[in-house]
């Protein structure tokens, strides 16, 4: 077969909006044989002559290429793709690329790289570290690492307390610990610097206008401090706040205080140590659109205070013993949110603005169950899960909600899961590690299942 017939039989034209169609020969416990690949952008789609394949992008955790075979490494196993000649790698190179675009959304980055690189990373998150080569993008408030897994990660720029230029390597050092290191960027490491460096100043001029405009009142002094302590808002306790500005303080209560959260908000401190409870805020762009996708959905009422500058304000206080984090989102009605600390309070209310602040607080990711999370309408949030470690670890914590029934029973049910005795987690769904799934069909299978629900398939044979 001359080059030009091979290119014809491996690649077609469509009408459609996938522009090539490609032929290859599969191996996976589902699809195998002759197949044709077409990738749009939530997957690939493996098609048979009698089986079909689609392949989510949130489900894929991997892509290798070696020695001309494509190995897509998934929750539910392998897939392997060869015989493909002359369109292996550009086949590659564009699953990579839409893979990529998918794990850009998902980690909330829609707009176009400053700058570009290509060089090696290593990173250090809760003591675990991980390291390769790949693309490396600086975006207006965070960098990127994109390999083609799950090890892709978005640094928010926000929480980079520390900046270390070495040999031709940049260090990001994170206030929950992490660190980002950026190294082989050859000629690209001084503009790669600089850019970092710029938006770092560009993130901290904007958070003190944010906290001037919150208290006209405050001094340059006191304005550069408290937006050094809360970088686009992020939650810090009253006690610190207090102590660098009272009437800073006293204005974020004042916003808390014409919200419906306020009764709850007095309670907590009855609870508590008033000056040990976080508050977090966030400007509310949309505060007279009631159709916000955001994750906060406001009341018709509260969009329409007198106040059009509206702020979205959340709540981080500890159990009087400390070992747990309650949760409350001011300007949302549903449910309190109730976390394990493991005893730490402090490190884990930053988890939590590091969570929120991935998921561009979308509030719900971080007490949705992993089944609940591997739900085609939440792809995007599970692959933020995979790829963010803060995230994972407030998600595992998570211990229940408290429903907003009435401030009587709200805080009685409060007390009895913050209680001294054993942490009963409200979802006993498996973890993403723990749940199995059919080998011959690749649904998921419920624990104490013997056969599956899907495809009646006999497990264990």
């Amino acid at each position: 077969m001359d080059f030009l017939s091979e290119l014809q039989g491996n690649a077609t034209n469509s009408n459609s909006k996938t522009a090539i169609e490609y032929t290859a020969q599969a191996s996976s416990t589902i699809v195998s044989g002759e197949v044709r690949l077409t990738l749009d952008d939530d997957g690939l789609t493996v098609t048979a002559l009698f089986d079909t394949a689609k392949i989510a992008f949130s489900e894929i955790n991997a892509l290798e290429i070696t020695n001309y075979v494509i190995t897509v490494k998934t929750d539910s196993g392998d897939y392997f793709f060869s015989r493909m000649g002359n369109w292996c790698l550009p086949f590659y190179e564009a699953l990579s690329d839409t893979y990529n675009k998918a794990v850009l959304r998902s980690l909330f980055i829609n707009e176009k790289p400053i700058i570009t690189a290509k060089g090696d990373y290593n990173y250090i998150e809760s003591g675990v570290s991980n390291s390769g080569a790949t693309a490396i993008h600086v975006y207006e408030n965070n960098v990127a690492i994109l390999p083609p897994d799950v090890s892709a990660r978005r640094v928010p720029l926000c929480f980079v307390t520390g900046m270390d230029k070495g040999n031709y390597e940049l260090t990001l050092s994170l206030d929950t610990g992490e660190r980002y290191t950026y190294a082989k960027l050859g000629y690209d490491t001084a503009p790669f610097a600089d850019a970092v460096e710029r938006q770092i100043r560009k993130l901290r001029e904007d958070s003190i206008v944010a906290v001037l405009d919150i208290d006209p009142t405050l001094t340059t002094a006191q304005a550069s401090q408290i937006a050094k302590l809360m970088p686009r808002g992020a939650a810090v306790s009253f006690g610190r706040l207090t102590g660098l500005a009272p009437s800073f303080a006293a204005a974020l209560i004042d916003k808390i205080d014409d919200t419906r959260a306020a009764e709850y908000y007095n309670t907590l401190c009855e609870l508590n140590d008033p000056l040990s409870i976080w508050v977090g805020f966030r400007k509310n762009d949309t505060a007279n659109d009631t159709s916000i996708e955001s994750g906060f959905v406001l009341d018709q009422n509260i969009s329409e205070s007198k106040d059009s500058d509206a702020y979205l304000i959340w709540l981080i206080a500890p159990s009087p013993d400390g070992r747990f984090a309650v949760v409350e989102f001011a300007e949302a009605d549903s449910a309190t949110f109730v976390y394990d600390t493991d005893g730490d309070f402090d490190s884990f209310a930053k988890k939590i603005n590091r969570a929120l602040e991935a998921i561009d607080f979308k509030r719900e990711v971080i007490r949705l169950s992993d089944l609940e999370l591997r739900k085609p309408e939440n792809a995007d949030y599970y692959m933020a899960a995979k790829r963010t470690s803060a995230l994972q670890l407030v998600r595992s914590k998570f211990v229940g909600r408290v429903i907003h029934s009435s401030p009587v029973s709200w805080k009685r049910k409060l007390m009895e899961m913050c209680s001294s005795g054993p942490i009963k987690k409200e979802s006993p769904a498996p973890t993403l590690t723990e749940a199995k799934f059919c080998v011959q069909c690749g649904a998921t299978i419920a624990p104490g299942m013997k056969f599956c629900g899907v495809c009646g398939f006999k497990i264990g044979h």
